[in-house]
């Protein structure tokens, strides 16, 4: 469910506190999409030239000796991993701890663990089930099948595809995502509530969505007359033998027992509570590793676990199916799943987060092979997510490994640099209430002398900047590694977005223009706060040196009049820009400001002030006009009029440009 933990993060850092599943990773996977299969019988043959069969004893020796010492020094209290392979569990253990104050361990069967946005996979299932069934058809409107209804965007209906491949147009929301209690989860409440704007016409920018998974888990609990937890348990947790799962919030008391406990990390040392999640499709289930695998079992052959099946074959083979790409060659979305190829094989998948469970899911479509991994810890430093993103890049290189072809770089590589320079904004972004704060969001792409490009969002184990060569038309590849990136342009030439198969598919980075981009703005916003601190500061000092001297200003009413409104109007700019860097720094400290909504006053209340601060940024102009058409004003107390006028022009259409009076509490 993760990109809030993202936002808060992206907030305090950079981009999306979300649940979601995207987030800014520190090492790419490589991923040659268009490369050939490597038969899933072939062994493989480790970087140290040893031969390593996929077996449950090789297994139990590579995870052993990487799962507890990337634990410790991630500062994770525990996880569990499941592996399966050709329809059977082939190996699952738990690492750590359950419960730091017990010190139990978890155990792969029994012991609950919040897998997030991973969640959404049994949504989708369900939604193909009753596709199945003739109850559902993915391109229909779905407000054919609401008691409500999501308005259209440039005349384009929702349709439950959309919603599959998170290109519904939804702008990004986080308000009552993880509320305060399980009291307050209600899904049909939630949707009826929290419809977000449509920023996007459908089934063109992937903008990733929990409240579009909202809407789908909504739908099935129409059309079957069950609501949405039990239906998941009646026709999946069930028949898949998946005893210890639910959607259930609070737990079944016979569940509740076994949940894992929660940390921010292990020096942390205090638990967290259990997390409500609403809409709870999108990210509320509870499950055991071993529950897991029977899933992915499932999933991997064609609907079937044992004698049940809970999809079609045909079914299955469509819910894999490839309908959504960014751009051509990368990673994109089959339905529900995101491609994640890599290595030579056909890998799917989903991640999840809440705030402090962190999990993901892989299934390697041609190999047979499942891989679920989820950990009771946010970790220091983000520990977690580069704890399941190498645990999962080593199990590659260790089974499947894969050397890509080799790519010349294009002689254009220079020239074409400094046409894609310049800086980006996530397409999963919250554009009513919160455009300021995203601002910190932005990705810069920075052209290097030799012709590569460097990328503001990823950086290497080391914590160095990856560098990027040109090795097709708008085509990146990490220098040194298999990743790509892939510039879209316009018919004009323009550059409009850029996508890449470093991280989950579920948004793109699209182009901001000069005067909006971070760039410019910390310039001119700094220059500009820095100008009203000085004036501020000079007023204060000026009014005590004139009185130790007593040398009064000779000022008219008029001109006074004008003068006391200027800087009135300065110290209202000054509170505005400053409540809003307060807002900041306060949303990054505490996810409650956003995901349950105590933000909301405190945004009315800069709403007011920013109006305010919008007359006295005039007040400043008009005083400024007047000070130079008033005789006996000297040099200096024009030019420093001028500049603060100039400042404050600046900032009021700061104010303007970035939503800081819309009054919207959407978010």
């Amino acid at each position: 469910m993760n990109s809030y933990a993202k936002l808060v993060a992206a907030i305090a850092l950079t981009f999306v506190v979300g649940i979601s599943t995207a987030q800014v990773p520190s090492v790419p996977p490589t991923t040659p999409t268009a490369a050939p299969s490597v038969p899933a019988t072939v062994a493989a043959t480790a970087i140290d030239g040893a031969t390593h069969a996929l077996t449950a004893e090789d297994l139990s020796s590579f995870f052993d000796g990487l799962v507890p010492y990337a634990l410790k020094n991630g500062d994770v209290a525990g996880g569990v991993i499941s592996v399966v392979k050709d329809g059977k569990l082939l190996f699952a253990r738990g690492y750590g701890y359950a419960d730091l104050e017990t010190r139990a361990a978890p155990s792969p069967e029994t012991t609950l663990f919040r897998p997030g946005s991973t969640s959404k996979l049994f949504t989708w299932t369900a939604v193909m089930q009753q596709v199945e069934q003739g109850k559902l058809d993915l391109d229909k409107d779905v407000n054919d099948y609401l008691d409500f209804k999501i308005p259209p965007r440039d005349g384009k209906p929702i349709t439950l595809r959309n919603l599959m491949t998170h290109t519904g147009g939804f702008e990004d929301t986080a308000r009552g995502l993880l509320p305060a209690s399980t009291a307050d989860v209600n899904l049909e409440q939630y949707l009826k509530s929290h419809i977000p704007a449509r920023i996007y016409a459908p089934g063109g920018i992937v903008a990733y969505s929990n409240y579009g998974c909202g809407l789908a888990g909504y739908i099935v609990q129409r059309v079957s007359g069950e609501p949405f937890d039990e239906y998941i348990k009646h026709h999946i947790f069930d028949p898949l033998g998946m005893a210890h799962s639910s959607f259930a919030q609070p737990l079944p008391a016979n569940l509740a027992p076994l949940m894992a406990k929660g940390y921010e990390s292990v020096s942390a040392g205090k638990p967290r509570p259990f997390e409500p999640v609403d809409p709870a499709p999108a990210g509320a289930l509870s499950s055991s590793a071993t529950d897991m695998a029977n899933f992915m079992i499932a999933q991997l052959q064609g609907g079937r676990f044992g004698d049940t099946q809970i999809l079609k074959p045909a079914t299955a083979e469509l819910m894999h199916s490839p309908q959504h790409t960014a751009a051509p060659g990368l990673n994109g979305f089959d339905l529900g799943f995101y491609q994640e190829d890599s290595h030579g094989q056909r890998i799917i998948g989903h991640a999840g987060d809440t705030m402090v469970f962190h999990s993901d899911l892989h299934l390697m479509l041609d190999a047979n092979v499942g891989v679920f991994m989820s950990f009771n810890s946010a970790g220091s430093a983000g520990g977690a997510h580069v704890i399941r993103k190498a645990v999962f890049q080593s199990f590659l290189d260790r089974y499947f490994p894969y050397t890509a072809p080799a790519q010349a770089t294009l002689a254009t590589a220079k020239a074409d640099a400094a046409h894609v320079a310049g800086w980006y904004e996530s397409s999963r972004r919250n554009d009513s209430a919160l455009r300021a704060l995203y601002l910190l969001g932005q990705t810069s792409v920075v052209a290097q002398e030799d012709g590569t490009i460097v990328v503001s969002a990823w950086n290497n184990y080391a914590g160095k900047p990856l560098h990027w060569r040109e090795v097709g038309p708008l085509t990146w590849r990490e220098v040194n590694g298999d990743a790509h990136l892939k510039f879209v342009a316009d018919g004009n030439g323009a550059i409009q977005y850029w996508a890449t198969d470093v991280e989950a598919p579920v948004f793109v980075f699209q182009r901001v223009s000069a005067a909006r981009s971070m760039g410019t703005v910390s310039l001119w916003l700094g220059l500009s706060f820095l100008a009203l601190i000085v004036a501020l500061l000079s007023w204060g000092i000026g009014g005590w040196v004139r009185r130790h001297y007593r040398r009064p200003l000779v000022l008219d009413v008029a001109q006074r009049r004008s003068r006391l409104l200027s800087r009135l109007g300065v110290l209202l700019l000054f509170v505005d820009i400053a409540g809003w860097m307060a807002l900041l720094v306060a949303s990054s400290i505490s996810e409650d400001m956003l995901l349950q909504g105590t933000m909301t006053p405190w945004l009315y209340l800069l709403y007011v002030l920013g109006v305010l601060g919008l007359l006295g940024a005039l007040a400043v102009v008009v005083h400024a006009v007047r000070s130079w058409m008033a005789p006996r004003r000297s040099r200096w107390v024009l030019a420093g009029e001028t500049l603060l006028a100039l400042a404050a022009i600046y900032l009021g259409w700061l104010i303007f440009a970035f939503g800081m009076v819309s009054f919207n509490v959407r978010y």
